[in-house]
Protein backbone atom coordinates (compact mmCIF):
# COMPACT_ATOMS: atom_id res chain seq x y z
CA UNK A 1 0.00 0.00 0.00
CA UNK A 2 3.22 2.43 0.98
CA UNK A 3 4.53 1.43 -2.44
CA UNK A 4 1.49 2.11 -4.67
CA UNK A 5 0.92 5.83 -2.05
CA UNK A 6 4.46 6.61 -3.26
CA UNK A 7 4.36 5.80 -6.79
CA UNK A 8 0.73 7.93 -6.77
CA UNK A 9 2.82 10.39 -5.24
CA UNK A 10 5.72 10.61 -7.45
CA UNK A 11 3.30 10.36 -11.12
CA UNK A 12 1.49 13.29 -9.67
CA UNK A 13 4.50 15.23 -9.31
CA UNK A 14 5.72 14.51 -12.52
CA UNK A 15 2.62 15.24 -14.28
CA UNK A 16 2.31 18.44 -12.18
CA UNK A 17 6.04 18.80 -13.38
CA UNK A 18 5.06 18.13 -17.04
CA UNK A 19 2.08 20.90 -16.56
CA UNK A 20 4.48 23.22 -15.45
CA UNK A 21 7.02 23.10 -18.26
CA UNK A 22 7.28 26.52 -20.50
CA UNK A 23 5.78 25.95 -23.87
CA UNK A 24 8.63 25.00 -26.50
CA UNK A 25 8.30 27.70 -29.81
CA UNK A 26 9.93 27.45 -33.03
CA UNK A 27 10.25 31.56 -34.76
CA UNK A 28 9.21 31.99 -38.55
CA UNK A 29 10.85 35.18 -39.03
CA UNK A 30 12.76 38.18 -36.81
CA UNK A 31 11.71 41.27 -39.47
CA UNK A 32 8.36 41.92 -37.18
CA UNK A 33 9.01 44.30 -34.57
CA UNK A 34 6.46 42.52 -32.52
CA UNK A 35 8.50 39.69 -32.17
CA UNK A 36 10.46 41.77 -29.21
CA UNK A 37 7.52 40.78 -27.03
CA UNK A 38 8.70 37.45 -27.31
CA UNK A 39 11.68 37.90 -26.89
CA UNK A 40 11.17 39.44 -23.58
CA UNK A 41 8.96 36.86 -22.50
CA UNK A 42 11.90 33.94 -23.09
CA UNK A 43 14.54 35.68 -21.44
CA UNK A 44 12.21 35.87 -18.57
CA UNK A 45 12.21 31.74 -18.68
CA UNK A 46 8.24 31.83 -19.42
CA UNK A 47 8.42 30.20 -23.01
CA UNK A 48 11.58 27.81 -24.34
CA UNK A 49 12.63 28.48 -28.28
CA UNK A 50 13.68 25.57 -30.09
CA UNK A 51 14.70 27.44 -33.10
CA UNK A 52 14.79 30.87 -35.57
CA UNK A 53 14.42 30.68 -38.94
CA UNK A 54 15.80 33.50 -40.41
CA UNK A 55 18.31 34.14 -43.49
CA UNK A 56 18.80 37.96 -42.88
CA UNK A 57 22.43 38.13 -41.70
CA UNK A 58 22.06 41.60 -40.24
CA UNK A 59 18.92 40.77 -38.16
CA UNK A 60 20.33 37.87 -37.03
CA UNK A 61 23.23 39.34 -35.22
CA UNK A 62 20.93 42.09 -33.98
CA UNK A 63 18.99 39.75 -32.18
CA UNK A 64 21.97 37.76 -30.84
CA UNK A 65 23.73 40.97 -29.89
CA UNK A 66 20.03 42.55 -27.82
CA UNK A 67 19.24 38.99 -26.53
CA UNK A 68 22.51 37.03 -25.71
CA UNK A 69 21.07 34.25 -28.26
CA UNK A 70 23.27 31.25 -29.29
CA UNK A 71 24.67 30.60 -32.73
CA UNK A 72 22.38 27.11 -32.07
CA UNK A 73 19.21 29.07 -32.11
CA UNK A 74 19.49 29.95 -35.89
CA UNK A 75 18.65 28.51 -39.07
CA UNK A 76 18.42 29.74 -42.78
CA UNK A 77 15.35 28.04 -43.51
CA UNK A 78 12.02 27.34 -41.88
CA UNK A 79 12.58 23.63 -43.09
CA UNK A 80 15.87 23.54 -41.86
CA UNK A 81 15.08 24.34 -38.76
CA UNK A 82 11.69 21.89 -38.60
CA UNK A 83 14.09 19.03 -39.78
CA UNK A 84 16.56 19.54 -36.63
CA UNK A 85 13.98 21.06 -33.67
CA UNK A 86 10.55 19.48 -32.50
CA UNK A 87 8.69 23.06 -31.05
CA UNK A 88 4.86 22.45 -29.59
CA UNK A 89 4.22 25.19 -32.03
CA UNK A 90 5.65 27.87 -34.31
CA UNK A 91 5.33 31.20 -34.25
CA UNK A 92 5.04 33.74 -37.20
CA UNK A 93 6.73 36.97 -37.71
CA UNK A 94 7.49 38.00 -41.05
CA UNK A 95 5.63 39.37 -43.68
CA UNK A 96 1.54 38.80 -43.52
CA UNK A 97 2.08 37.53 -47.25
CA UNK A 98 4.46 34.87 -46.21
CA UNK A 99 2.33 33.38 -43.21
CA UNK A 100 0.69 31.09 -45.92
CA UNK A 101 4.23 29.50 -46.17
CA UNK A 102 4.83 28.68 -42.39
CA UNK A 103 1.27 26.64 -42.73
CA UNK A 104 2.88 25.00 -45.73
CA UNK A 105 5.48 24.27 -43.76
CA UNK A 106 4.57 23.14 -40.59
CA UNK A 107 0.90 21.82 -41.07
CA UNK A 108 2.07 18.31 -42.81
CA UNK A 109 4.07 17.84 -39.67
CA UNK A 110 0.91 18.23 -37.44
CA UNK A 111 3.06 21.53 -35.96
CA UNK A 112 0.49 24.33 -34.72
CA UNK A 113 1.25 27.50 -35.94
CA UNK A 114 -0.06 31.36 -34.42
CA UNK A 115 1.06 34.05 -36.89
CA UNK A 116 0.64 38.18 -35.89
CA UNK A 117 -2.21 39.86 -36.92
CA UNK A 118 -4.32 39.04 -39.47
CA UNK A 119 -4.04 35.89 -40.79
CA UNK A 120 -3.21 36.61 -44.53
CA UNK A 121 -3.34 39.83 -46.99
CA UNK A 122 -6.03 37.82 -49.25
CA UNK A 123 -8.76 35.56 -49.08
CA UNK A 124 -7.47 33.02 -50.91
CA UNK A 125 -4.52 32.39 -49.19
CA UNK A 126 -6.54 32.26 -45.85
CA UNK A 127 -8.52 29.71 -47.22
CA UNK A 128 -5.83 27.62 -48.47
CA UNK A 129 -4.25 28.03 -45.24
CA UNK A 130 -7.29 26.83 -43.27
CA UNK A 131 -8.07 23.63 -45.81
CA UNK A 132 -4.32 23.09 -44.85
CA UNK A 133 -4.74 23.47 -40.97
CA UNK A 134 -8.34 21.51 -41.28
CA UNK A 135 -6.44 18.54 -43.41
CA UNK A 136 -3.56 18.22 -40.70
CA UNK A 137 -5.92 18.82 -37.73
CA UNK A 138 -3.66 21.43 -36.65
CA UNK A 139 -4.76 24.78 -34.74
CA UNK A 140 -3.96 27.76 -36.68
CA UNK A 141 -4.03 31.07 -34.56
CA UNK A 142 -3.74 34.75 -35.15
CA UNK A 143 -2.52 37.04 -32.03
CA UNK A 144 -3.88 40.55 -31.70
CA UNK A 145 -2.08 42.92 -28.87
CA UNK A 146 -5.91 44.21 -27.88
CA UNK A 147 -6.81 40.14 -27.77
CA UNK A 148 -5.33 40.15 -23.81
CA UNK A 149 -6.62 43.93 -23.18
CA UNK A 150 -8.49 42.76 -19.90
CA UNK A 151 -10.84 46.05 -20.55
CA UNK A 152 -12.45 44.10 -24.09
CA UNK A 153 -12.31 40.79 -22.32
CA UNK A 154 -15.00 42.28 -19.35
CA UNK A 155 -16.75 44.28 -22.29
CA UNK A 156 -17.18 41.16 -23.63
CA UNK A 157 -18.74 39.80 -20.74
CA UNK A 158 -20.72 42.45 -19.84
CA UNK A 159 -22.84 42.66 -23.13
CA UNK A 160 -23.14 38.67 -23.92
CA UNK A 161 -23.20 37.69 -20.07
CA UNK A 162 -24.56 40.16 -17.58
CA UNK A 163 -26.85 41.90 -20.95
CA UNK A 164 -25.45 45.11 -19.45
CA UNK A 165 -26.38 47.54 -22.90
CA UNK A 166 -29.41 45.63 -24.13
CA UNK A 167 -29.21 44.51 -27.99
CA UNK A 168 -26.04 45.73 -30.10
CA UNK A 169 -27.06 48.59 -32.37
CA UNK A 170 -23.39 50.13 -33.17
CA UNK A 171 -19.55 49.58 -32.63
CA UNK A 172 -17.05 51.79 -32.93
CA UNK A 173 -13.04 50.79 -32.60
CA UNK A 174 -10.14 53.23 -33.19
CA UNK A 175 -6.78 51.89 -33.82
CA UNK A 176 -3.47 53.68 -34.51
CA UNK A 177 -0.84 55.90 -34.07
CA UNK A 178 1.15 58.64 -35.68
CA UNK A 179 2.90 56.39 -38.20
CA UNK A 180 4.98 53.34 -38.44
CA UNK A 181 7.88 55.34 -39.42
CA UNK A 182 6.92 58.49 -36.90
CA UNK A 183 6.91 56.00 -34.26
CA UNK A 184 10.78 54.27 -34.97
CA UNK A 185 9.28 50.67 -35.74
CA UNK A 186 12.34 49.17 -37.48
CA UNK A 187 13.63 49.29 -41.33
CA UNK A 188 13.12 46.02 -41.50
CA UNK A 189 9.25 45.92 -40.00
CA UNK A 190 9.19 49.10 -42.23
CA UNK A 191 10.18 47.62 -45.70
CA UNK A 192 7.09 44.93 -45.76
CA UNK A 193 4.68 46.94 -43.17
CA UNK A 194 4.74 49.68 -46.40
CA UNK A 195 4.30 47.45 -48.77
CA UNK A 196 1.30 46.96 -50.74
CA UNK A 197 1.55 42.99 -51.63
CA UNK A 198 3.96 42.01 -48.50
CA UNK A 199 1.31 43.44 -46.26
CA UNK A 200 -1.72 43.79 -48.54
CA UNK A 201 -2.39 47.51 -48.06
CA UNK A 202 -0.92 50.38 -45.07
CA UNK A 203 -3.13 51.33 -42.59
CA UNK A 204 -6.65 49.39 -43.55
CA UNK A 205 -5.03 46.12 -43.15
CA UNK A 206 -2.65 47.05 -40.47
CA UNK A 207 -5.47 48.64 -38.20
CA UNK A 208 -8.47 47.78 -39.83
CA UNK A 209 -7.91 44.20 -39.16
CA UNK A 210 -8.20 45.11 -34.98
CA UNK A 211 -11.78 46.06 -35.55
CA UNK A 212 -12.87 43.49 -37.78
CA UNK A 213 -11.55 40.99 -35.39
CA UNK A 214 -13.64 42.18 -32.18
CA UNK A 215 -16.47 43.21 -34.31
CA UNK A 216 -16.72 39.43 -35.33
CA UNK A 217 -16.15 38.46 -32.07
CA UNK A 218 -19.32 40.52 -30.65
CA UNK A 219 -21.27 39.36 -33.70
CA UNK A 220 -20.91 35.68 -32.73
CA UNK A 221 -18.98 34.62 -35.62
CA UNK A 222 -20.98 36.49 -38.32
CA UNK A 223 -19.41 38.14 -41.13
CA UNK A 224 -21.26 41.73 -42.39
CA UNK A 225 -23.98 41.83 -45.11
CA UNK A 226 -22.01 44.46 -46.82
CA UNK A 227 -18.30 46.66 -46.36
CA UNK A 228 -18.06 50.05 -47.81
CA UNK A 229 -14.63 51.56 -47.08
CA UNK A 230 -13.05 55.36 -47.84
CA UNK A 231 -9.11 55.50 -47.66
CA UNK A 232 -6.91 58.51 -47.84
CA UNK A 233 -3.28 59.19 -48.53
CA UNK A 234 -2.40 61.81 -46.21
CA UNK A 235 1.67 61.50 -46.41
CA UNK A 236 2.53 60.21 -49.69
CA UNK A 237 5.97 61.42 -49.15
CA UNK A 238 6.50 59.12 -45.99
CA UNK A 239 4.59 56.16 -47.52
CA UNK A 240 4.21 56.38 -51.17
CA UNK A 241 2.86 53.10 -52.33
CA UNK A 242 -0.02 52.47 -49.49
CA UNK A 243 -3.02 53.94 -47.43
CA UNK A 244 -2.32 55.53 -44.32
CA UNK A 245 -5.68 56.56 -42.96
CA UNK A 246 -8.85 54.36 -43.41
CA UNK A 247 -12.54 54.30 -42.32
CA UNK A 248 -14.57 50.83 -42.66
CA UNK A 249 -18.26 50.94 -42.39
CA UNK A 250 -19.36 47.29 -41.58
CA UNK A 251 -23.59 46.47 -41.76
CA UNK A 252 -24.90 43.67 -39.92
CA UNK A 253 -28.88 42.46 -40.02
CA UNK A 254 -29.50 44.86 -36.87
CA UNK A 255 -26.02 46.53 -36.10
CA UNK A 256 -23.35 48.97 -37.76
CA UNK A 257 -19.27 48.52 -37.51
CA UNK A 258 -17.50 51.62 -37.63
CA UNK A 259 -13.76 51.60 -37.87
CA UNK A 260 -11.16 54.01 -38.27
CA UNK A 261 -7.58 53.01 -38.66
CA UNK A 262 -4.77 55.62 -38.88
CA UNK A 263 -1.12 56.39 -39.40
CA UNK A 264 -2.10 60.07 -39.00
CA UNK A 265 -3.48 60.49 -35.22
CA UNK A 266 -1.49 62.90 -32.80
CA UNK A 267 -1.51 60.16 -30.19
CA UNK A 268 -1.64 55.65 -30.13
CA UNK A 269 -5.34 54.70 -29.57
CA UNK A 270 -6.53 51.26 -29.62
CA UNK A 271 -10.20 51.54 -27.82
CA UNK A 272 -13.85 50.21 -28.79
CA UNK A 273 -16.92 51.82 -27.95
CA UNK A 274 -20.28 49.51 -27.88
CA UNK A 275 -23.68 50.97 -28.17
CA UNK A 276 -26.52 48.99 -27.05
CA UNK A 277 -30.58 49.41 -27.05
CA UNK A 278 -30.43 50.91 -23.49
CA UNK A 279 -26.38 51.99 -23.00
CA UNK A 280 -22.91 52.40 -23.85
CA UNK A 281 -19.87 51.12 -22.81
CA UNK A 282 -16.40 52.39 -23.66
CA UNK A 283 -12.92 50.22 -23.38
CA UNK A 284 -10.50 53.46 -23.67
CA UNK A 285 -7.31 51.29 -23.48
CA UNK A 286 -6.31 47.53 -22.03
CA UNK A 287 -7.31 49.00 -18.31
CA UNK A 288 -10.07 51.45 -18.31
CA UNK A 289 -13.84 50.75 -18.74
CA UNK A 290 -16.47 53.31 -18.42
CA UNK A 291 -20.06 52.85 -18.70
CA UNK A 292 -23.02 55.09 -19.43
CA UNK A 293 -26.63 54.95 -19.30
CA UNK A 294 -28.84 58.19 -19.98
CA UNK A 295 -27.64 60.57 -17.35
CA UNK A 296 -24.80 58.36 -15.42
CA UNK A 297 -21.76 57.98 -16.41
CA UNK A 298 -19.31 55.77 -14.56
CA UNK A 299 -15.53 53.90 -14.23
CA UNK A 300 -16.51 50.24 -14.09
CA UNK A 301 -13.95 47.54 -11.88
CA UNK A 302 -12.18 45.68 -15.07
CA UNK A 303 -10.68 42.26 -13.52
CA UNK A 304 -7.49 40.60 -14.48
CA UNK A 305 -8.30 38.30 -17.91
CA UNK A 306 -8.14 34.60 -17.27
CA UNK A 307 -5.01 34.77 -20.08
CA UNK A 308 -2.72 38.00 -20.21
CA UNK A 309 -0.99 37.08 -23.83
CA UNK A 310 -0.75 34.87 -25.98
CA UNK A 311 1.66 32.22 -24.71
CA UNK A 312 -0.65 31.53 -22.05
CA UNK A 313 -3.21 31.20 -24.67
CA UNK A 314 -1.31 29.32 -26.99
CA UNK A 315 -0.47 26.86 -24.06
CA UNK A 316 -3.90 26.29 -22.95
CA UNK A 317 -5.17 25.77 -26.52
CA UNK A 318 -2.51 23.10 -27.14
CA UNK A 319 -3.12 21.25 -23.69
CA UNK A 320 -6.73 21.05 -24.23
CA UNK A 321 -8.13 23.81 -21.55
CA UNK A 322 -9.45 25.85 -24.04
CA UNK A 323 -11.05 25.03 -27.31
CA UNK A 324 -10.83 27.70 -29.77
CA UNK A 325 -14.26 28.34 -31.27
CA UNK A 326 -15.17 31.90 -31.83
CA UNK A 327 -12.69 33.69 -29.83
CA UNK A 328 -10.24 36.49 -31.01
CA UNK A 329 -7.70 34.12 -32.12
CA UNK A 330 -10.24 31.44 -33.72
CA UNK A 331 -9.41 30.44 -37.58
CA UNK A 332 -12.97 31.15 -38.27
CA UNK A 333 -12.93 34.51 -36.84
CA UNK A 334 -9.99 35.58 -38.11
CA UNK A 335 -11.25 33.97 -42.03
CA UNK A 336 -14.20 36.61 -41.73
CA UNK A 337 -11.20 39.37 -40.67
CA UNK A 338 -9.61 38.78 -44.10
CA UNK A 339 -13.13 38.67 -46.18
CA UNK A 340 -13.81 42.06 -44.43
CA UNK A 341 -9.93 43.45 -45.56
CA UNK A 342 -9.99 42.54 -49.00
CA UNK A 343 -13.49 43.97 -49.29
CA UNK A 344 -12.75 46.91 -47.78
CA UNK A 345 -9.49 47.38 -49.90
CA UNK A 346 -12.31 46.50 -53.04
CA UNK A 347 -14.68 48.81 -51.74
CA UNK A 348 -12.19 51.68 -51.48
CA UNK A 349 -10.67 51.08 -54.55
CA UNK A 350 -14.17 50.97 -56.85
CA UNK A 351 -16.07 53.18 -54.50
CA UNK A 352 -18.79 51.14 -54.01
CA UNK A 353 -20.19 49.11 -52.26
CA UNK A 354 -19.08 45.12 -51.32
CA UNK A 355 -21.53 42.91 -50.28
CA UNK A 356 -20.40 39.92 -48.91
Amino acid sequence: MKKLLCYGLLLLSALTAAAQQPLKVGVAGLSHDHVHLLMHQYKKGQVVITGIAEADAQLIARYKKSYQLPDSLFYPTLAAMLAKTHPDAVLGYNPVAEHIDVVEACAPKGIPVMVEKPLATTVAQAERMAALANKYHIQLLTNYETTWYDSNQQLYTLVKSQNAVGPVRKMVVHDGHEGPKEIGCSKDFLNWLTDPVKNGGGAIVDFGCYGANLMTWMMDGKAPIAVTAVTRHIKPDVYPKVDDDATILLEYPEATGIIEASWNWPFSIKDWEVFGKSGYLHALNSNTLQQRQKDTYQPLTVPAAVYQDNITYLTAVLNGTIHPVNDLSSLSNNLIVVKILEAARKSAKEGKRIVL
